[in-house]
């Protein structure tokens, strides 16, 4: 499936955010982690810069957490509620080296407004293509972090924050290699 580049970039937005959270530490503790993941996320606009700014971000962790095995009706409430909620009003802009893409939010409107929009617009885009199955919890006995399955036959099954995909390899190799032995 092909998505709008800031579509796919505000999707994994989504997974880096909810997945803050799912470390062994969490990887928003600080106002100075905030301002690393907006960094690393690209994202623009006012920050405040508070320590009320970091706990409305830190909850958006926990509203978007729920999209990841959410049916399709629920996704749509929870989108139009962040839509709501920020006062939502798409249009495009161009700013920042990228070309024209959608924001509904003021460039000065509080960061959780910015990037709860954001994403909520791209989870739209999800949900008209019929496409939220491409939003997964990791497969991995161990681990709940999220994953966005971009791969054309939908095999995406493994998270990308640690090493998931070849511990729970290894783990089933050793299960094989340990039913060959008592045999």
């Amino acid at each position: 499936m092909q998505f709008a580049p800031d579509t796919l970039i505000a999707l994994r937005s989504a997974v880096n955010l909810v997945n803050t959270a799912e470390a062994e530490v969490d990887q928003l503790r600080t106002v100075a982690d905030l301002d690393h993941f907006l960094a690393e996320e690209q994202y623009s606009g006012f920050r405040a810069g508070t320590q009320g700014e970091l706990r409305e971000v830190r909850h958006l962790r926990t509203v978007f957490r729920a999209l990841w095995g959410a049916d399709v009706d629920e996704a749509v409430e929870i989108v139009n509620n962040i839509l709501r909620n920020a006062r939502a009003l798409p249009q495009l802009v161009k700013h920042d080296g990228w070309d024209y893409h959608l924001h509904a939010t003021t460039h000065d409107a509080p960061l959780a407004d910015r990037i709860s929009t954001e994403i909520a617009l791209a989870v739209m885009d999800v949900v008209r293509s019929g496409e939220l199955d491409r939003l997964r919890t990791c497969a991995a006995q161990d681990c709940r972090a999220v994953l966005l399955d971009l791969s054309r036959n939908r095999s995406k099954r493994f998270c990308d924050t640690g090493n998931c995909a070849n511990r729970e390899h290894v783990r089933a190799y050793r299960q094989r290699k340990a039913g060959a032995g008592t045999k």
